[in-house]
């Protein structure tokens, strides 16, 4: 958390009222975060204009006049539009002001997020190595069914690989795989062209419906003006563990893989 639905909700919140406007004055309060703020951010931002604000996967990218910020909320951060004489709270580590008298604060308890300048920012190590959005035309049943020939890694951990397919976290990995009717522990390779074509459309349609519903809030998600989500209250298998199925009645099992719950209806799910 947050995963691509969250991102896109924040993006899809702040866009109208980033576009267009330019960074003023900078507040650092800690830049010790997973991948530190620099101390020259202020100076790189200083009189730049938003001309778009893009995700990539889960990193947020605003395009200015030359070069563009990148933002990575960690499973913790938050980024909010607020008036920049806002009472500061605990964890506000970043205020990025804007010619409007708001700025985008930046709020992560864990600090495992990143808010940093670069020159040409499909070329930064963070976002070079991607893999495919699953929200554009070039993700289909077709690509995922090549991407997957001859791995025998599970195919939750295929498709949690931001290698591979990007955004795709551990909730909604766990919810296409469900509605895709596959087992989380079945191979990559061994799946076939149809099951691939089924899955690659239930990941596409979980995420835009998380998108539609706000993402998912289970603990402190919030969008880009503190609005909290609701896609939690359609979860059909994520923390439902010991649950009937709401499809077959199963109590729905939880185990393991790669380190992060697993959650499907062994009923369901071949």
């Amino acid at each position: 958390m947050p995963e691509l639905p969250e991102v896109e909700t924040v993006r899809r919140s702040l866009l109208p009222v980033t576009l267009g406007r330019c960074f003023g004055p900078i507040v650092v309060r800690e830049a010790r975060l997973r991948w530190p703020v620099t101390p020259d951010l202020a100076s790189q931002l200083a009189g730049q204009r938003i001309h778009a604000l893009d995700r990539r996967g889960k990193y947020l990218i605003f395009r200015l006049d030359h070069g563009g910020l990148i933002v990575h909320l960690g499973m913790s951060g938050r980024l909010q539009r607020i008036a920049v004489d806002t009472a500061v709270i605990k964890h506000d580590h970043l205020d990025l002001g804007l010619d409007d008298g708001y700025c985008l604060r930046y709020n992560d308890p864990r600090r495992f997020g990143a808010v940093l300048f670069s020159d040409h920012p499909e070329s930064h190590p963070l976002i070079k190595g991607l893999g495919l959005e699953p929200l554009e035309d070039g993700f289909n049943g077709d690509a995922l069914y090549r991407l997957t020939r001859g791995r025998r890694v599970t195919i939750k951990a295929f498709i949690m690989d931001a290698h591979r397919i990007v955004g795709v976290g551990n909730i909604y990995a766990n919810e296409a795989l469900f509605r895709a009717a596959i087992r989380p522990s079945t191979h990559a390779g061994r799946l076939g062209k149809a099951r691939c074509h089924t899955l690659a459309r239930a990941i596409t349609e979980i995420l835009v419906e998380a998108i539609q519903a706000g993402g998912s809030t289970l603990r402190d998600f919030v969008d880009g003006f503190g609005h909290a989500g609701w896609f939690q209250q359609n979860y059909f298998v994520y923390g439902r563990a010991g649950l009937a199925c709401r499809i077959c009645a199963t109590p729905i099992k939880v185990n393991r893989d790669s380190g992060r719950a697993t959650y499907g209806c062994p009923t369901c799910q071949r």
